[in-house]
């Protein structure tokens, strides 16, 4: 039962045994996810971390490989790339007790992508699925002014809605205003919201407390990220960690953001959650990414959508 003291997402997985918290967007968005994975762990739950990953799999050998498109990555991984963020979490996670294996999804169309999810649910008998976005692009339905960086959340998506034997299935943002970079406007994120809060999909939003030992492990576990990949840090989980430190405004720690005007500020800190089914419900194009095959397939439906669509006329915040 949902009360004010209990957050509705968990209420959503209160049944849920063996769960699977999934980095929707590639990149780092799994350290997004991994709070979540250490409160259900915390709470007696099996929780498992995955993420679609840029990192250059192909080079792992047979043995690394659960099945295609899918990878089993450990501390004992081979480095493939100074950009290895699933094997770079998974050695903070041996270093600080926790379960270490992260599974990686290759860059593929969302054919190949639910093969590997259903691989992923049969092997590890997963009864939830929340996907994490680090930031807000996976809110997007389609008709907004910009999309931000959509291609890999909506693979991710559309191959998880279209799974039959996974009972629960969510889909997390943290990072609020971050994508904001990426030319997304973020009163039409708020209208995204409000429009599946119309339709009981929305499941609130809380935030991740600095006092938390979630939110100390993600500070550490953000911290080892950052020294580990010094030439390509993420932007999104340095914004996340500085906001939850009490940063705000124009607050730069990397070269990548030079020229650009950042506001770190408290809302980057907080999840908002959805269910699948509702995001699914509202969305003007995944459909037609049903059929694809290839990662290069997806941004071409997308960019073919977007040349006929009516775009929603952006809005500033008006306070």
């Amino acid at each position: 039962m949902v009360t004010l003291r209990n957050i509705p997402l968990f209420t959503a997985l209160a049944d849920s045994k063996r769960v699977l918290v999934a980095g929707a967007g590639g990149g780092f968005d799994v350290y997004g996810a991994l709070p979540l994975a250490l409160a259900l762990r915390a709470a007696g739950v099996e929780a498992f971390l995955a993420n679609q990953s840029f990192s250059p799999l192909g080079l792992l050998p047979l043995d690394d490989w659960l099945m295609p498109d899918v990878a089993v990555v450990t501390p004992a991984t081979g480095d493939v790339s100074e950009y290895f963020p699933e094997r770079t979490l998974a050695c903070w996670l041996e270093r600080n007790g926790q379960p270490s294996t992260v599974y990686a999804f290759a860059q593929t169309g969302v054919q190949p992508l639910r093969e590997a999810y259903t691989a992923l649910v049969d092997a590890l008998g997963l009864d939830a699925i929340v996907l994490v976005d680090g930031g807000t692009d996976i809110l997007m339905r389609g008709d907004e002014d910009g999309l931000g960086t959509p291609a890999e959340d909506m693979a991710s998506l559309a191959a998880v809605a279209g799974l039959r034997n996974v009972p629960v299935k969510l889909v997390v943002s943290i990072g609020f205003g971050i994508d904001a970079y990426h030319g997304v406007n973020h009163v039409q994120v708020l209208e995204n919201l409000a429009d599946l809060e119309a339709d009981g999909a929305y499941l609130g939003a809380f935030s991740l407390p600095r006092a938390s030992q979630e939110g100390q492990l993600y500070l550490d576990a953000v911290a080892d990220a950052q020294r580990a990949t010094p030439i390509r840090p993420s932007i999104v989980h340095g914004q996340i960690a500085a906001a939850m430190t009490g940063v705000c405004g124009d607050a730069h720690f990397t070269e990548r953001t030079r020229g650009s005007k950042l506001f770190v500020n408290p809302l980057m800190a907080m999840y908002f959650a959805v269910t699948v089914e509702g995001l699914v419900g509202r969305h003007r194009y995944l459909d037609r990414l049903e059929q694809t095959v290839t990662f290069r397939q997806v941004l071409l439906v997308i960019e073919k959508f977007r040349l006929d669509v009516d775009r929603r006329i952006p809005r500033m915040f008006p306070h």
